[in-house]
């Protein structure tokens, strides 16, 4: 990645260090000068570079040039970018779900409210996507938080905590489902590729009958469905089929 420095690129990560790093654990130096910035700071600016250019424009040496200072300066507070985004990640994700409007005890409000509180910061972030692929990482209290909120909003349902985890994570798939359709999206080869798909389905319309069948009832047509509230309706729809099962 152009502008990363071989510092950026060589150091072995310390998850320990980025861990304490994350919940604000890590020693603090007692003598010298008092720093002039701060992990939260920088990630905050991070996060702005971020939201305008891209996380690929996120580098060590951007990110200080916005401080006036070089890129080692930033070490001192961040070791690397690795977990320079695990914090400004946590720096989108500090205003927590707001449940508090939602009636005690109706979990497919919460869980409809959560969910959608949660796709509004991943549209306001679209590099929110990338930068917590579903993949093993550290988490900082933050999107812990979202975690513990969404499992909370679940309890009323009375399933146990496994199955309150599958929900949670049917429900963080639709979003960065839908998160991912936003960025792969592109309008000019939209209409090339509808134009192309059409074509080639209307030469071959006797090989995929059910396909053809669907696009002349308008399924790849705007129709007005909103994807998020059609999906979230379905999984909640689901749960509640489950929960009356076991009743």
């Amino acid at each position: 990645m152009a502008g990363r420095t071989s510092k950026e690129q060589d150091v072995p990560r310390d998850p320990g260090a980025g861990l304490a790093l994350l919940w604000g654990e890590q020693e603090r130096p007692t003598r010298g000068p008092k720093p002039k910035l701060s992990p939260q700071r920088i990630a905050a600016s991070a996060a702005e570079l971020a939201d305008t250019e891209g996380l690929e424009a996120v580098s060590m040496s951007k990110v200080a040039g916005g401080f006036g200072v070089s890129a080692m300066a930033l070490y001192r507070y961040v070791p690397g970018k690795a977990e320079l985004v695990e914090l400004m990640v946590e720096a989108v994700l500090a205003k927590g779900p707001d449940l508090t409007a939602v009636p005690e005890g109706d979990w497919r409000a919460a869980a409809g409210e959560w969910t959608r509180q949660c796709a509004r910061v991943y549209a306001a972030h679209p590099w929110l996507l990338h930068a917590t692929a579903m993949r093993r990482r550290l988490m900082g209290p933050c999107q812990l938080a979202w975690l513990d909120a969404a499992l909370a909003a679940l309890e009323p349902t009375g399933l146990d905590g496994a199955r309150r985890h599958q929900v949670f994570l049917l429900l963080i798939g639709l979003v960065r489902n839908l998160a991912q359709q936003r960025d792969d999206y592109d309008e000019e080869q939209e209409r090339e590729w509808d134009r192309l798909a059409a074509d080639v389905l209307a030469r071959h319309a006797d090989r995929f009958p059910a396909l053809t069948k669907a696009v002349a009832e308008g399924a790849f047509a705007p129709n007005g469905i909103d994807s998020l509230t059609f999906g979230l309706d379905r999984i909640l729809d689901g749960v509640e089929a489950l929960t009356a099962g076991r009743e």
